[in-house]
């Protein structure tokens, strides 16, 4: 029985193989994440900011302060 030969291993070009596959990996993981935050985070939040400024009246809403007492030069 002969040994079996073992191959040899790849060495040169390792490192620019492996980081080529790295950062297209990563790049297409920060696009996933990016386009994920956009949907689930910044269009709630923008939705929540028009809804909430809809409806949403200044002059009531400083009237009602001044009616508290906050401001200290309006009275």
């Amino acid at each position: 029985m002969a040994p079996e030969v073992l191959p040899k291993p790849q060495m040169r070009g390792l490192l620019a193989r492996r980081l080529r596959f790295h950062m297209a990996t990563a790049f297409v993981l920060s696009l996933g994440v990016a386009a994920l935050y956009k949907v689930g985070v910044a269009d709630k939040r923008k939705k929540a900011y028009a809804d909430f400024y809809r409806n949403y009246d200044a002059m009531k809403d400083f009237e009602e302060m001044r009616k508290a007492g906050i401001f200290q030069s309006v009275k």
